[in-house]
């Protein structure tokens, strides 16, 4: 049913963020609907590692964590859910959903939403975006994710579905499509789908917008932040939107704070371009509306872009880090003796790596590192800091070594045309597309 307005709410900005400030928000916020956004480049790319060693995986980590915090209260106070942490493997993360709703008795339905893998549809020649040198070249392709917009998650949203699973959608979008159904917009005005990317622009980092990752001790104090609260805002049909914090939650939500979000990640303000829109934040205003609220409107837009944006991850080789420590007196010089050490052993090594020393004169520790294709290489440099045990000066200890394989990110563009969406509802004990 249209409404006059409606609220929605960030849970999560990022895979790794605080689960107890989004309880908090489904508890106390009166929110209609709240995301979850938890995919960044380099987090679906690795998602799609883990699939490749194991199909049944990709999807985020710490989606049974979050849905066990949060299910029971988003079902009681009808809160729908929507989130990208199906990743790399959206079917898998939507069964997970199921599981928990059979589980606490719920026979809601579950939507999954997914087409943005389109790995079969990027050439490797193609140039990427970042340095126009063919995608190939750069490394075996792994993963290849079309930025898919709210047109792919309205029709998820129109199955009743309590929760709305996707893999990469564009950020903003996963907040756009939940506020045009509500509001009755249609996604093809650019005026309404500027209003709403940019309710999801300010909303998809969480903490951002109320002093997290923006504290600065005697610059910008940030009350409370071990106690931050997450946002939510207060979205009308004209596309105005007031934007909140929950009483008693620590943090702050002002015109400082606001403006610091409105520009994050945007190259160009006159034409920031999303799946939805191209959006144009320069006749936007931010307004001081009491204490932790703030009025934001006045967003407009161009016509959606007729291509999509795709992440693209390869394989970019090795990594490897290996560290000692040394501590007493003249422990600086004895680590920097290590690292003249290292510096010799590995010389003739087709490897060139970086080798610092940290701390002070009673307190040292020599870090190394390097990036190559080869991990057995990397492992010689490594095995080399180790040695140092019984082989470099005095007193060294605390060795510790990693090896990770790294996955490197671009970015590239398809025909919209090339890329097909499609929702899959998930019934309490059997799927049905």
């Amino acid at each position: 049913m249209t409404r006059t307005s409606t609220r929605i709410g960030s849970g999560a900005g990022f895979a790794g963020d605080r689960i107890e400030p989004a309880v908090d928000l489904v508890r106390r916020g009166g929110l209609d609907d709240l995301v979850l956004e938890c995919l960044a480049e380099r987090t679906i790319a690795l998602g799609h590692l883990r699939r490749l060693a194991d199909p049944a995986t990709g999807y985020d980590p710490r989606l049974g964590q979050r849905l066990t915090a949060l299910l029971p209260d988003l079902l009681a106070g009808g809160v729908r859910l929507l989130t990208n942490m199906g990743a790399a493997n959206p079917p898998a993360a939507g069964h997970i959903v199921r599981e928990h709703l059979d589980g606490l008795g719920s026979v809601a339905p579950v939507a999954v939403v997914t087409g943005d893998d389109v790995l079969d549809v990027v050439d490797p020649a193609a140039p990427a975006a970042e340095d126009g040198v063919p995608l190939g070249e750069h490394g075996e392709l792994v993963s290849a994710n079309a930025y898919l917009g709210a047109d792919a998650i309205a029709p998820a949203l129109d199955t009743g579905a309590a929760v709305v699973v996707t893999g990469r959608v564009a950020d903003p979008s996963l907040f756009l499509a939940p506020l045009a159904q509500r509001l009755g917009w249609d996604l093809d005005r650019p005026d309404r789908a500027a209003a709403g990317t940019l309710v999801g622009h300010l909303l998809e980092c969480a903490g951002q917008l109320t002093g997290g990752y923006a504290a600065d001790p005697g610059h910008l104090d940030v009350p409370r932040l071990a106690e931050l609260g997450f946002p939510f805002a207060d979205v009308a049909a004209d596309g105005s939107a007031h934007y909140g914090k929950l009483d008693g939650t620590g943090g702050r939500l002002d015109r400082h704070t606001v403006r610091e979000q409105l520009l994050y990640e945007v190259t160009d303000p006159t034409g920031y371009r999303t799946p939805d829109v191209v959006l144009d934040l320069r006749g936007v205003s931010v307004d001081h509306d009491g204490a932790d609220r703030v009025r934001v409107s006045g967003a407009t837009g161009r016509a959606r872009p007729d291509e999509l944006k795709v992440s693209v991850g390869y394989r970019a080789g090795h990594r490897v880090e290996a560290g000692i420590s040394y501590v007493g007196p003249n422990a600086a010089a004895r680590a920097r003796l290590a690292a003249d050490v290292v510096a010799e052993r590995v010389r003739g090594l087709a490897v060139a790596p970086r080798i610092e020393v940290r701390g002070g004169d009673t307190d040292a520790r020599l870090r190394v590192a390097a990036l190559h294709r080869d991990p057995g290489l990397l492992d010689v440099l490594a095995h080399e800091v180790e040695a140092l045990y019984t082989n470099g000066p005095a007193g060294g200890g605390g060795v510790r070594t990693r090896l990770d394989e790294v996955v490197g990110v671009l970015s590239t563009l398809v025909p919209r045309a090339a890329v097909v969406p499609r929702v899959t509802v998930l019934e309490a004990g059997r799927a049905a597309a």
